[in-house]
């Protein structure tokens, strides 16, 4: 198993980090991929990822920081591209659903960044939350110029899915599905998402499995409940479930290029 979707840099992780990631390893979890969310995040990912065996990091700046874009963040960015830590561009994308900056702020900042991923031909990592026509039509012009591109935490329609899928992305998926007041579309979806395009995540510490038994004493998620995720995964898809977990590692090499 690999996690394509932790947020290490959280304050929740702060006192207790390298046990998170040793339970995460004693649970089965391979490798893990820290996520950048703006400069200052990213800077910490690359250097968590640095330090710890088995990890590497994203580079990126989410749309909700997007007003905080300017010329210097590409050349930030781009330093970061070029450590061995860093092996994809993102958190990047676009939210309307908070828009804690605005549209046009998360349009340049996301248009800018798949510019970058263009030129260093790396893979992007990207968000969309309520601005799926807006999302496509930003980032279609790119991907004939893009190795790959996941959108992570896909909570999405099964039109939406397929929208994706046709243009070929790849599929994170989180706990998200694991919850039965909201996670049924997506549960209801998970067949049509090719093995080979599908990712699994925990987007730690935020999407903790409501289904999990015994319940966690905290509301905290991590990285090591991921293979409870990959098993109601690969049970709602009717697929044996060390098939899958060896398929979304095939996946996690081939867009990243990481070995582990």
């Amino acid at each position: 198993m690999f996690d394509i979707g932790l947020n290490l840099t959280s304050p929740q992780f702060a006192k207790d980090r390298d046990e998170v990631v040793a339970r995460a390893f004693s649970a089965g979890v391979k490798g893990l991929l820290l996520t950048g969310t703006n400069l200052e995040e990213s800077q910490h990912a690359q250097q968590l990822a640095q330090s710890i065996d088995r990890c590497w990091s994203t580079a990126g700046v989410h749309p909700h920081d997007s007003s905080h874009w300017t010329d210097e963040s590409t050349e930030l960015l781009y330093a970061l591209a070029n450590t061995p830590e860093v092996v994809a561009i993102g958190e990047c994308g676009l939210d309307f659903n908070r828009n804690f900056s605005t549209p046009a702020e998360q349009e340049r900042a996301f248009t800018a960044q798949l510019a970058l991923a263009a030129e260093l031909g790396m893979p992007v990592f990207m968000h969309c939350r309520d601005a799926h026509e807006h999302f496509l039509a930003l980032l279609e012009p790119w991907l004939d110029k893009l190795p790959g591109a996941v959108l992570h935490c896909f909570t999405g329609s099964r039109q939406e899915a397929m929208d994706c899928l046709d243009r070929g992305l790849y599929l994170g998926i989180t706990g998200w599905v694991c919850d039965e007041r909201r996670g049924l579309e997506l549960r209801e979806l998970l067949p049509v998402i090719p093995a080979d395009r599908l990712l699994v995540e925990t987007d730690a510490p935020y999407l903790l499995p409501r289904d999990m038994r015994p319940k966690p004493a905290s509301r905290r998620n991590e990285p090591a409940y991921l293979g409870h995720i990959l098993e109601r995964i690969a049970h709602w898809r009717g697929e044996e479930l060390a098939w899958l977990d060896a398929q979304t590692d095939d996946n996690v090499r081939r867009l990243f290029g990481v070995t582990f």
